[in-house]
């Protein structure tokens, strides 16, 4: 609070040499207070708050405030007010004419004025003063560069409260405010412009993607970039090329690019992911059946195998695909045929096989659950796709990405990302990579009540690589879950529902589900 008149000399209420030495390092810690403060990066009104409440409690007074011009340099307003036992007169955002009130006269001078006796104030403070019961007080200007920002007040309940001495320090403290306040200025429009130009550099990129076809594809980083070359160079032929990454890495997206970039582009990209079938039926599914083949197959199927013709067959989760299929499958790459079950007659089909997988193939050869022939046909052009953590410079862009996409998608307004969920986002080890961080994402809009988004971030205790790793796993058995219910229409049950495609129970399944928390009408 502002009151008029000329500097006092008053004696202070610690007058002893012990009062003295204490309030010497009240002092002190104030100013180191304020220099921490000062380094923080916080919102300017969070900023003036913690240091006015410092400054309250150092100098035993009973408010503190701080007052900014408008922007037509009449009034000022009260951005923050520390007062605990105010009784409600002087509050934030009151305001005060720069003409004909203490606090504006500080501000327009940018000298200091004091009052040590409440008979002394001129008579617009001197109403306010009376009803919230402030005897004396100071106001000070915050000037920094040789320019007045705004004004800082102090106020007690009792008369004399304070000295010249005080009045002193509370110049240099001022000082003080004035820095964290450009600082926090500074801060502000930097993190602006930060946000301005990702934004304007991820509309850049998906214009760029718009035309180069990698649709879906979001990053600058280094290891990404040598990725997207790879496929550019090996798109236009006709090798089988074998995509490795962990769970959520995006490997179908660059399965997509590679098709897109081929001379089979007009044709059709087949996906089929082998994990996702039981084995009892990948078979029919990659080859296709004929009517009677097996009990239940009542009409005739096209495999996936065949529907890829002329374009490009991806085959996810490679790795999941039983001893028994392989040498078929082996078959169909070398010599491009193949026959359906429970037919004679040999189909020849022109494919360009995409495979992936998230396991150890050469390790699973090893251990003799993959034909070491079928692993070195696949793996004639072997692209490794690097999990999040790999490439943390992507991860501002991709959560500017998917935030602008469920956004979209739930009709909200995002302007911005706080800058702490940025910083843990940034730091998180990422298992279930991008697919873990879009989750994140989609969460986080859907849970937002304002246009500035909130993204949580789980956390790690000691035991962050076996964390890790049940997240990755957890993660695995989520993904195939979702994906089958996709196929089935959310059906669990009956001969096609997600429980036989799996080989599991209904009442198995069912269980797996609720422990992993899906709903199979939510993911439809």
């Amino acid at each position: 609070m502002t009151l008029a008149v000329q500097p006092g000399n008053s004696p202070t209420q610690y007058a002893e040499s012990g009062g003295d030495l204490r309030r010497e390092g009240e002092r002190l810690k104030l100013l180191l207070d304020m220099t921490n403060t000062l380094i923080s990066n916080l919102e300017p009104r969070d900023l003036l708050r913690a240091i006015s409440a410092s400054i309250r409690q150092c100098m035993h007074c009973d408010t503190v405030g701080t007052w900014f011009p408008d922007e037509e340099q009449r009034q000022m307003r009260a951005v923050t007010v520390d007062f605990p036992d105010g009784k409600g007169f002087l509050k934030e955002d009151l305001l005060r004419p720069i003409e004909g009130s203490a606090v504006g006269e500080t501000f327009s001078t940018g000298k200091p004025i004091v009052v040590t006796k409440a008979i002394e104030m001129r008579e617009p403070d001197h109403y306010l003063a009376l009803a919230e019961g402030i005897a004396s007080g100071c106001g000070l200007p915050l000037i920094s560069r040789n320019r007045t920002l705004g004004v800082l007040t102090l106020g007690w309940r009792d008369e004399n409260a304070f000295s010249s001495e005080d009045i002193e320090f509370l110049m240099r403290a001022a000082g003080q405010v004035a820095m964290a306040i450009e600082n926090a200025k500074a801060y502000r429009e930097i993190a602006e412009l930060k946000d301005k130009l990702a934004q304007e550099k991820l509309y850049l990129e998906q214009e760029i993607r718009s035309e180069a076809d990698f649709e879906g594809i979001i990053g600058q980083s280094s290891a990404l970039r040598h990725v997207l070359q790879l496929v550019e160079t090996v798109a236009t032929s006709d090798s089988t090329v074998l995509l490795l990454g962990e769970t959520g890495t995006g490997k179908e997206l660059i399965a997509r690019a590679i098709h897109d970039r081929s001379r089979r582009k007009d044709r059709t990209l087949i996906k089929l992911n082998c994990a996702a079938i039981p084995t009892g039926l990948l078979e029919s599914e990659l080859f296709g059946h004929e009517r009677g083949a097996f009990t239940g197959a009542i009409t005739q199927k096209i495999g996936r195998l065949e529907l890829a013709d002329q374009g490009t067959l991806f085959l996810d989760e490679v790795g999941d695909i039983p001893l028994e299929v392989q040498p078929k499958l082996l078959r169909a790459l070398q010599e491009r045929e193949f026959e359906r079950l429970g037919s004679t007659r040999t189909k020849s089909v022109d494919v360009r096989m995409v495979a992936a997988t998230n396991r150890d193939l050469e390790k699973l050869v090893a251990e003799k659950q993959f034909r070491s022939d079928l692993f070195y046909r696949l793996n004639v052009i072997p692209i490794r796709i690097p999990p999040l953590r790999e490439r943390p410079e992507d991860i501002p862009l991709l959560v500017r990405y998917f935030a602008q996409k469920y956004a979209r998608r739930m009709q909200k307004e995002i302007e911005s990302i706080s800058a702490a969920s940025m910083r843990k986002l940034a730091r998180w080890h990422w298992p279930g990579n991008v697919r873990e961080l879009e989750n994140l994402v989609e969460r986080a809009v859907v849970l937002a009540r304002g246009a500035k988004l909130e993204v949580t971030v789980p956390e790690l205790g000691d035991g962050s690589m076996s964390a890790a790793r049940a997240g990755i796993d957890k993660f695995e058995k989520q993904d195939r879950i979702v994906r089958i219910l996709k196929e089935t229409k959310g059906r669990v049950g009956g001969t096609d529902g997600a429980a036989a495609r799996m080989g599991l129970k209904r009442t198995t399944l069912i269980e797996r589900m609720k422990k992993l928390g899906i709903d199979p009408q939510k993911v439809l």
